[in-house]
């Protein structure tokens, strides 16, 4: 679906096209901004989203890994813009609990963050996840 009517004059409301005010879709993108992202992030971007396309969330996430910034990128198959399979609810608690416990709580990092899982090895809904390395 086209999304120029969302960014122009319902949820985001720039006011005009991105010819007319483009300073106004800079500024509304984390995309130009995420040199200055200092906080580690866990982004679940879900292929199935129907409000945000995932290449969206895929963008952000490699702009973050590609200036070395601490990111992971978790992302359910099939799954709508708020999560609706109770295994998938369950699965994202945990991951969300593993994170904060390890940045604020100095838990020891859990496998995943460390190691990661190769997107190439994914197979149905498992999660996946990509390996930050650190500088």
């Amino acid at each position: 679906m086209v999304r120029q009517f969302q960014y122009e004059k319902t949820q985001s409301r720039i006011g005009g096209t991105l010819w007319d005010k483009p300073e106004y879709f800079i500024e509304n993108s984390p995309l130009f901004f995420a040199d200055r992202i200092t906080t580690p992030c866990l982004i679940r971007h879900d292929d199935g989203d129907g409000a945000v396309p995932f290449s969206e969330g895929v963008q952000l996430f490699v702009a973050l890994r590609r200036l070395q910034k601490p990111a992971w990128l978790i992302n359910y198959n099939n799954a709508p813009h708020n999560l609706s399979r109770d295994a998938d609810k369950k699965d994202w608690s945990v991951w969300m609990m593993q994170f904060f416990d390890h940045y604020l709580k100095d838990a020891p990092a859990p496998e995943w963050m460390t190691k990661g899982v190769n997107a190439l090895y994914k197979k149905g809904n498992e999660t996946y996840y990509w390996k930050y390395t650190e500088k």
